[in-house]
């Protein structure tokens, strides 16, 4: 089951310095569930000055208890409040997309 993962950043003073803080862990663990094929894609959301200030991932689970209990608990952006907004919705990708292999 499909599902598009919208994490948004907060909007305090201090939330660009939790990103940057774990960055590097979120995007390990992006990186191994991208390898274990649980993430399809994953890109930063950037506001008009090209600042990250959340992020969206398209990922493959069983169901969202599973999306929720195999992975945010661990987030490194969840845990370490980077993402003070998560929104969660049943998507669909195309068949294509699903047929192309990648290098």
């Amino acid at each position: 089951m499909h599902f598009l993962i919208l994490g948004h950043d907060g909007t305090d003073p201090n939330a660009p310095q939790r990103r940057l803080a774990v960055r590097a862990a979120h995007l390990a663990l992006f990186k191994e569930m991208v390898e274990k094929g649980v993430f399809l894609y994953g890109s930063a959301i950037l506001n008009d000055d090209g600042q990250m200030v959340g992020s969206m991932i398209v990922g493959d689970f069983p169901s969202r208890a599973d999306l929720e209990s195999q992975w945010l608990v661990h987030e490194p952006y969840v845990v370490g409040e980077v993402w003070k907004k998560v929104e969660i919705h049943r998507a669909q990708v195309p068949p294509l997309l699903l047929a192309v292999d990648t290098p």
